[in-house]
């Protein structure tokens, strides 16, 4: 069994960090939603409505909390982020999504001179 108490012990800081980096985008990506909608923003920037109706269209019944919830993992991850916000009539102004980038790589074992 894997000990998540040890918190990594004996490995440096920067491994530690790649650890979590890597914990964070496996929370992000573990739902089908989340890849619904990378699929979505994959080739162009979305409205957060676009998406929305995309995602209905595909047989999800979101409301708006929870797409901003799985919008808001995939940005704490850093696999998307808000690259405009468009004023149309009263309230607050719509965001415009894009994918931050187009893959992922990990690396399991460190360099020489690392």
């Amino acid at each position: 069994m894997c000990n998540e108490d040890l918190n990594h012990n004996g490995l440096d800081n920067g491994f530690r960090k790649q650890i979590q980096k890597l914990k964070g985008l496996a929370k992000a990506l573990h739902c089908p939603t989340r890849w619904d909608i990378i699929d979505i923003i994959g080739t162009e920037e979305a409205k957060t409505r676009e998406i929305r109706k995309k995602l209905g269209s595909k047989g999800y019944d979101l409301g708006k909390s929870g797409l901003y919830y799985h919008l808001s993992e995939l940005r704490e991850a850093g696999l998307i982020e808000v690259v405009d916000y468009i004023e149309e009539g009263r309230g607050a102004p719509e965001k415009v999504w894009k994918l931050t980038r187009e893959e992922i790589k990990i690396k399991l074992v460190k360099d020489e001179g690392d």
